[in-house]
């Protein structure tokens, strides 16, 4: 198929340009209040506000790697039964608008985090850099393209405590390490699944196996069960009424990532953002992990 096709694409009310940029996915960004809210100062206004900006400057920077990804994808997006639907892969959006607006939104993050916090800024550029080079070359090696989307999860939340300067648990870092790290294998997994005898035309998915996969998410989702559990069990000197609520947390927290699993398992989980926003089941599980943690952490 030539550059210049355009292939059918899903009537949508957004412009192409602001597709291109992937809104829906935003929403993994999220992870930038995990460091407020595990430290208990997600309500301090200095901390809510940088936190805020946080979310605006992942969500610019992270458009601009999805622009990138697309121009870069072009071909082999057109190949994929969901992807060849995007904007720059119909032919919705060129190439040029789409590396200028990837210049664009880069530049625009970065002005964000460094006026909000020097750390955030260079946060920011660190992921920008790694993404990029994912893009050209690394996801070409096995092993180091999982750590390397992997990475993106976790400077996500690295960016909502270096913004306010929140002191960062050696638990918190390995439940976000290694949630990552559950979420990057179980969403190649699901791709895998997904695509059957295609899975070899992405260079991300040739060099693995199913059974492979799976044992990296599976070990990861274990490891996460623990590291929070232990996190939760340095946070028993707070219990308001005597019950101990950051712990109660971790069997709807549990059960949240099994939830997940079976989302993996399935093959659904190709898109997080998608099972996020689309499994009711996962987001009720969700509310009653919060409930408890919110007591735990919050009253006094």
């Amino acid at each position: 198929m030539s550059q210049n096709s355009v292939v059918e694409v899903k009537r949508s009310a957004l412009p192409a340009w602001l597709r291109a940029m992937r809104p829906k996915q935003w929403v993994k960004n999220i992870l930038v209040f995990a460091a407020p809210v595990a430290a208990g100062a997600l309500f301090d206004t200095r901390v809510l506000i940088n936190s805020l900006w946080a979310f605006v400057a992942f969500s610019l920077i992270s458009a601009s790697i999805y622009l990138i990804n697309d121009v870069r994808d072009l071909e082999a997006d057109r190949l994929h039964p969901k992807k060849r639907f995007r904007p720059i892969a119909a032919g919705e959006l060129g190439t040029t608008p789409a590396a200028i607006l990837a210049t664009v939104t880069m530049a625009a993050s970065l002005a964000i985090g460094f006026t909000v916090a020097p750390m955030l800024g260079i946060t920011l550029a660190v992921y920008w850099v790694l993404q990029v080079g994912y893009s050209i070359f690394l996801k070409h090696q096995p092993i180091i393209d999982l750590a390397m989307v992997s990475s993106g999860f976790l400077l996500r939340a690295v960016a909502g405590g270096v913004a306010s300067g929140i002191e960062l648990s050696q638990w918190f870092l390995l439940v976000a390490c290694f949630g990552s790290l559950y979420m990057v294998a179980g969403k190649r997994y699901s791709e895998m699944k997904e695509l059957g005898s295609e899975a070899g035309t992405r260079a991300s998915l040739e060099r693995y196996s199913l059974s492979y996969l799976r044992f990296v998410w599976a070990i990861s989702c274990s490891i996460v069960i623990m590291s929070y559990s232990l996190w939760t069990f340095e946070h028993r000197a707070n219990e308001p009424w005597g019950v101990p609520w950051t712990t109660i947390s971790i069997v709807p927290f549990t059960l949240a990532l099994l939830r997940y699993a079976m989302d993996i398992d399935a093959g659904n989980a190709g898109e997080p953002e998608d099972v996020v926003l689309n499994d009711r089941v996962l987001q009720g599980l969700a509310v009653l992990w919060l409930i408890p943690l919110g007591i735990g952490i919050f009253v006094h």
